[in-house]
């Protein structure tokens, strides 16, 4: 509506009243703001989240990966990361959002790595998929800036504003002045078989890693074999180094150490990584085995989180090699060839053997080749007169099961019998395992 000024009459009581009307419509929605933010001190409404590093260069062409360190968090859980072109104003929260007309994705949950990290600290695996990137590259082509951004939105434990921190990316050809960051890992022996199986004894193939990296430097690390008995890896110990907040990293499990590797990786993007010294590989007592390669952390200045400037900590961590999904294992088995119904990928178990006898105080870890069809596995394990102990539900691509060590205390010196089966998505029995009996004592 118009403003329509007043009849020259100071003292008509309407025309003031219509006057205060009109000057608060027009304040509506500031003092509407102000009200919001009256709620909290104005030291509260100061941006108090930090980034470190605030940019990144990353690869056009591919996937991008880098640590980032969060300070000032201890007030505030972390929410969704979304990945724009634009920002606007967050107002009446804090910082900066994308703009919804945007939007390039959002951070996948099954490449989320996020934890926190000490007291205040939040550290960030920000994983961007090659499509994100893509759409950034179109965006520019259209005539966009060659940067977009990363924001992640933090919501406030104390009723306050949220706060939305931005990370710039820029687009680039992933080469020296990106992280150095390994996007893609293949790990194979030198022979074609989907699952190897070995004599006690007999000589190893040897092993290679196929590696696709963004940026350059020096590529650290270790080749390690899980030994028949040994605790099975999570998929935290088979995280790089560099994914790790600086304090777990050196929580991770270790296992029996084949050699050690150093190498410098230039910008091209792509190493073939020699496995370890093939005499060095264990094969002399039955049972399945694992090979891990393990990377290790190094000095990479692209890719620093400086935890003084974030007030996440002192000093400035190192990150270089980061990766935004666990290292594959190869696995191979010492024993006798499998069977018919398993060479043809059947279900059925591989090891203990049937009728084994497990030295006492020793790890079992049951272990089968699986079916296609699948949706879960169910590993049963019942005593000597078939009351069961066991029935464990297992993902597809597993294949192993470790046996709790009061199994051993329950049966004692009496055998136990153990299977697999495979269920479809209704919970119905698809495929029946072949049942296999093992104890523990001593052998004959």
């Amino acid at each position: 509506m118009k403003n329509r000024p007043c009849p020259n009459q100071p003292s008509s009581m309407d025309c003031l009243a219509r006057g205060r009307n009109r000057r608060w419509a027009n304040r509506s929605k500031g003092v509407a703001l102000l009200l919001a933010l009256a709620m909290f001190p104005a030291e509260a409404l100061a941006q108090r989240i930090r980034v470190s590093p605030v940019g990144a260069n990353v690869n056009v062409n591919g996937a991008t990966t880098v640590f980032l360190t969060f300070g000032g968090v201890n007030s505030f859980r972390p929410a969704e990361a979304v990945w724009c072109g634009d920002l606007i104003p967050a107002a009446p929260d804090i910082g900066q959002r994308c703009d919804p007309a945007t939007i390039f994705g959002s951070l996948p949950a099954r490449y989320d790595l996020s934890t926190l990290s000490g007291s205040a600290g939040f550290t960030d695996i920000m994983s961007i998929p090659p499509s994100v990137a893509r759409r950034a590259f179109q965006a520019a082509q259209s005539g966009a800036v060659g940067t977009f951004f990363y924001v992640r939105r933090f919501i406030s434990l104390q009723g306050g504003p949220d706060e939305f921190v931005v990370v710039t990316c820029r687009l680039t050809e992933g080469g020296a002045r990106s992280p150095l960051a390994l996007t893609e890992v293949k790990l194979s022996f030198a022979v074609d078989a989907a699952i190897l199986f070995v004599k006690p004894g007999e000589p190893m193939p040897a092993i290679r890693a196929e590696i696709a990296y963004n940026g350059t430097g020096r590529l650290k690390g270790r080749w390690e074999a899980v030994l028949p008995g040994d605790e099975i890896p999570e998929a935290r110990d088979l995280l790089t180094e560099a994914t790790l907040p600086v304090e777990q990293r050196a929580t991770q499990r270790r296992y029996s150490q084949l050699s050690r590797f150093n190498e410098f990786l230039p910008p091209s993007g792509k190493v073939v990584l020699p496995g370890p010294d093939v005499s060095k590989i264990p094969n002399q007592v039955h049972g399945p085995y694992l090979i891990l390669l393990r990377i290790e952390a190094s000095d990479d200045k692209e890719g620093d989180s400086d935890l003084a400037a974030v007030g996440a900590g002192a000093g400035v961590v190192h990150s270089g090699a980061v990766a935004g999904f666990p290292m594959p294992v190869l696995r191979y088995f010492v024993g006798g060839p499998p069977t018919l119904a398993q060479a043809r990928g059947k279900l059925g178990p591989l090891t203990p053997e049937d009728q084994a006898v497990i030295p006492r105080g020793t790890k079992v870890n049951l272990v089968w080749t699986e079916t296609e069809a699948a949706a879960l596995f169910r590993v049963e394990v019942e005593d000597g007169l078939g009351n069961p102990l066991i029935a464990a539900l297992l993902r597809p691509g597993m294949g192993m099961y470790s046996l709790p060590s009061w199994i051993e205390e329950k049966a004692a010196s009496a055998p136990i019998r153990w299977r697999v089966v495979a269920l479809d998505a209704a919970g119905a029995v698809t495929a029946d395992g072949v049942w296999r009996t093992l104890k523990w004592g001593d052998r004959p």
